[in-house]
């Protein structure tokens, strides 16, 4: 027996858009699909460049929750920062399942293309030192790579003047009575965090006593589950790139496998990790 082919339109889907918005129109699929230009004949050059933009796409969402949660934070609202935070978190996830991807090309596969990429490489992304500038990773020597674009220097700058999602998190605490010391909330903010044992002591009172202190103790737990993607990100990061091009020296000039080691000792929120010692 043969069967007719379904016609959605038998069941009320639209099937004319002349001159009516259409799914490509809003999400304005042909700019997005004529942005991949590989300026080589290497069959992985595109998925190189397919993997970086999407990893773009997904920083830019992770940079709209930040701000979101950083402002509902500041707000005393922090229920709602909960799942902004915990939405950055599995951003993150799927920025990792993306190395999975790149993990496919092998050395001689990049070999292939790697001279077009000139000086490119991904440390100059401005906006994961935005992330990591939101976060409180305040390395101000990072700002030089985008010296020569002053429009993105005026952004990296208007981040530095404004409190990191930690410094919120903590007068936050100061807020809500915990005693956070004074010299941490008056702090210039365009200083990288320092560890401080009056922070640590804070946390370690709000873990010793969950159900006293229950926002704060959540607001820990999310933001200690978003370093965890996000050290996870690094750490997939690193691997690849030595599954790739082995100790070989970055496209930028990095000495790669060695500085995104490097980059594996950086904690964004390290009294939440130290208090799980002394606890």
């Amino acid at each position: 027996m043969t069967t007719c082919p379904f016609n959605p339109a038998e069941d009320g889907a639209q099937m004319a858009f002349d001159g009516r918005m259409s799914y490509g129109d809003y999400l304005q699929i042909d700019r997005i699909l004529d942005a991949q230009h590989p300026l080589s004949d290497a069959h992985d050059e595109m998925l190189f460049i397919i993997q970086h933009q999407t990893s773009e796409l997904w920083m830019r969402l992770a940079l709209h929750e930040l701000d979101a949660a950083r402002r509902m934070i500041a707000a005393d609202r922090v229920n709602e920062a909960f799942k902004m935070l915990a939405r950055v978190a599995r951003i993150f996830e799927q920025l990792n399942s993306a190395w999975d991807v790149l993990r496919t090309m092998t050395p001689s596969d990049y070999t292939a293309f790697r001279e077009s990429l000139g000086q490119s490489s991904g440390f100059q992304s401005w906006q994961y030192r935005l992330i990591e500038y939101a976060v409180g990773n305040r390395n101000l020597a990072m700002l030089r790579p985008h010296a020569h674009r002053p429009d993105l220097t005026a952004r990296l700058e208007a981040e530095l003047a404004r409190r990191p999602l930690y410094d919120e998190a903590l007068h936050f605490l100061a807020r809500a009575g915990h005693a956070v010391p004074d010299e941490v909330l008056a702090r210039p903010l365009r200083q990288p965090w320092t560890p401080h044992p009056g922070v640590e002591a804070v946390w370690a009172a709000v873990y010793r006593d969950p159900s006293r202190h229950w926002q704060a103790y959540e607001l820990a737990e999310k933001l200690v589950d978003f370093e965890d993607y996000f050290r996870r990100w690094r750490f997939n990061h690193l691997t690849t790139v030595a599954r790739v091009i082995g100790v070989k020296r970055g496209t930028g000039g990095t000495s790669g496998v060695a500085y995104l080691r490097r980059m594996l000792e950086v904690e964004l929120f390290p009294e939440l990790w130290s208090l799980r010692t002394a606890l």
